[in-house]
């Protein structure tokens, strides 16, 4: 993509309005603290302390509004208190701009390592380096900025109260997730009627994994049909993959095949109910004729063999899901006992070893926290020079418009800078001809806040607009930035955008070059989840393993996508992947997973009667494949076409041995060809040798 097309894709991604489900709720929530906060500051401590105690309870709302598992209290706590501790240091170093340029270097710097530990943490990190250039600026002594950073923290307190005391719709992004894993499991099934070997992209049921995770006192107050239900949803998927491809249960058309899609189809019902009743906290109510699809007696005599097992276990699934949603679940049924969230405290040694890890050249990260913090000490230094006065207008964008990925902060950028030049237009026109006072400032300014709090999650343009006249409003309370007209602070933000998008133009860390590494990976994690799957059916006592690995194969396709998707706005290309190749290989690697995930369906069950035999031969073909893939995956990071010599020779053996299981041979020769189908597409790709070339 050239450089202009990728300005033009990214200026339109950051200008876009998403359709997102407004939460006025949450958004009066954080206004309402917001207004006590400033009020009470304004009546006990003078216009000075109100901006400043506005900010930490601003700040703190926008806190809990990230999309984080963590009790929305904390994040408001943990928010408000690190936003005090920048300003008091900032301020010790304020008078000396040498001394407070180092800090605010320093400050950048780990503020961009803190996106190592997840969006959130950037985000928040981000957002204390951006608010401590206003807040510095306001106490006239160590005494008062002591004073600035206590108000700060109580911001966040009393955000975190208020959460506490007016919950809303408490458990409720748990319920969605758990809602959206059902509900994309429900679309699955209903694909899977038209195209049998349909693929399923498992972000949903990870996403809800992660919301899975709940501290012991979580556990025992979470509502009953938040158990258990997501565990039957993850054993439901391969049940449905299984039950609809040809190539293991029956013809493509045919009674059987009629059959099979009326069981889908009640499925999907049946998943759309549930995810419908967890959603709401509503109770579940099965349609009549989902019910009478499912429990039609000619199951037996239309379906035989595999299908006819898949059949059965799906019915008795489905009655769990409903059963569990229902509220009669007791424990997640994929893992023992419920997964277990640690405290931050707990986490910080891990964290610690996670941002070591990024210390290292070519961390993507690492580039992150080197150009955010030469651009915000190049932006206040700039600002500082520049006869326009409050200079923190350039860094203060700068700060928050940089991400580690291209398209974020060149969109960021865009978007930043229409929403400032509305939203500063807007309120400097209302302040220059209604002239209003502290009190009728410091209101206008909360209702920026709520308008921001709603709007956040529609898109970084409309929130632009309220957080620049939130700012003038807020600063106008304590008298400050009256005199500043509308070109310079735009020109300023013009500025710290500017300089964001040249220091990734200068400095970049493109995703492009990196992804045959994350093929690579996907191609890794796919061949263990294989093996490991062919491994229980040679030895049905260990379930671990496959469960781990089906995990981290998910990771890494979801790691796949989310890189291809950000190499699709870079101005930079692959020598070896285009965008043909890159969809042709995660098509053959997406089928490669879909097939584990079929065998799978069919293991032998293990502690009762066995639907199937254990079939010792597998263990062959496991470890020849972990070989085969490891040595395929270097093929792919060395640029070079992977070479399934080996497996086909195994596959074609088991050919000739009418004993094999069927659905593990059939699997097999279905796992080579979507293999064969990736080297294929590699082959195809130009830059590429084959695995025997020198």
């Amino acid at each position: 993509m050239s450089w202009l097309r990728a300005l033009k894709e990214t200026a339109r991604s950051g200008l876009k309005i998403e359709r997102q489900r407004l939460e006025p709720l949450v958004a009066v929530r954080g206004a309402a603290g917001l207004a006590l906060v400033v009020g009470a500051a304004l009546v006990f401590f003078g216009p000075a302390v109100a901006v400043s105690s506005a900010f930490g309870a601003f700040q703190a709302a926008i806190a809990t509004f990230q999309r984080s598992w963590r009790p929305r209290p904390v994040l408001a706590l943990v928010s408000g208190a690190t936003l005090a501790v920048s300003t008091f240091l900032g301020y010790l170093t304020g008078t000396h701009i040498a001394l407070f340029v180092a800090l605010l270097t320093l400050w950048t710097f780990l503020a961009g390592l803190a996106w190592t530990l997840g969006p959130t943490v950037g985000i928040i990190a981000a957002s204390n380096v951006a608010i401590m250039l206003v807040t510095v600026t306001l106490p006239t002594s160590v005494a008062a900025a002591a004073g600035h950073a206590a108000m700060i923290a109580v911001g966040g307190i009393v955000q975190a109260l208020l959460i506490v005391v007016f919950p809303v719709r408490r458990w409720g992004a748990q319920r969605d997730a758990l809602a959206d894993a059902l509900a994309a499991e429900a679309d699955y099934a209903r694909r899977l009627r038209r195209d049998p070997t349909a693929s399923f992209d498992p972000a949903p049921l990870m996403h809800a994994r992660s919301a899975a995770a709940v501290t012991p006192r979580e556990a025992r107050r979470r509502p009953a049909e938040l158990h258990g239900t997501r565990g039957v949803a993850e054993r439901i998927r391969p049940v449905l993959a299984s039950l609809a491809d040809p190539a293991v249960g029956v013809p493509a058309e045919g009674p059987a095949r009629d059959r099979v899609r009326e069981l889908l189809d009640a499925a999907g019902t049946v998943l759309d109910t549930a995810a419908h009743a967890v959603r709401h906290g509503e109770a579940v109510r099965v349609p009549a004729a989902a019910a009478a699809a499912l429990r039609t007696p000619d199951t037996g005599a239309v379906l035989s063999g595999p299908a006819r097992r898949a059949a059965l276990r799906l019915t008795v699934l489905l009655d769990d899901v409903v059963a569990t949603a229902r509220g009669a679940g007791t424990s997640d049924t994929s893992e023992s006992g419920h997964r277990t969230r640690q405290g931050l405290l707990r986490l910080l040694p891990g964290a610690l070893r996670a941002v070591r890890g990024e210390l290292r050249p070519g961390s993507p990260v690492l580039r992150h926290a080197i150009r955010s913090s030469a651009v915000v000490a190049a932006g206040y230094l700039l600002g500082t020079v520049l006869p326009f006065g409050h200079g923190y207008w350039a860094p203060l964008t700068a700060v928050m418009v940089m991400r580690p990925d291209f398209s974020q902060t060149y969109g960021r950028s865009v978007a930043r800078l229409c929403g400032t030049l509305v939203g500063v237009a807007v309120a400097t026109a209302v302040v220059q001809a209604a002239d209003p006072g502290t009190y009728v400032s410091a209101g206008i300014a909360v209702v920026c806040a709520f308008g921001m709090f709603l709007v956040m999650r529609t898109g970084y343009a409309a929130a632009s607009v309220f957080i620049s006249a939130y700012v003038v409003f807020l600063l106008g309370t304590g008298g400050e930035d009256w005199a500043q007209t509308v070109p310079q602070r735009v020109l300023l933000t013009l500025l710290g955008g500017l300089l964001a998008m040249l220091a990734y133009a200068v400095y970049p860390a493109w995703e492009t070059p990196r992804l045959h590494h994350r093929l690579a990976d996907w191609l890794l994690a796919d061949g263990r989840y294989a093996a490991a799957v062919l491994d229980r059916y040679a030895d049905p006592a260990d379930t671990a393993d496959v469960r781990r690995a089906l995990l981290a194969s998910r990771d890494a396709r979801i790691a796949w996508r989310e890189a291809l998707k950000k190499a699709r706005h870079e101005p930079v290309r692959s020598r070896v992947l285009s965008r043909d190749t890159a969809d042709a290989a995660g098509r053959a690697l997406a089928q490669a997973g879909r097939v584990a995930m079929l065998i799978e369906a069919h293991l032998p069950e293990y502690g009762s009667r066995r639907d199937t035999e254990p079939v010792p031969a597998a263990a062959a073909l496991a470890e020849v494949l972990r070989h085969a893939t490891q040595d395929a995956a270097e093929a792919v990071r060395a640029h070079r076409v992977p070479d399934w010599g080996s497996l086909h020779e195994v596959v074609d053996r088991w050919g000739t041995k009418e004993t094999t299981d069927a659905v593990l041979r059939g699997g097999a020769v279905q796992l080579l060809a979507a293999l064969d189908a990736l080297a294929e597409a590699l082959a195809a790709a130009p830059g590429r040798r084959r695995a025997a070339d020198p």
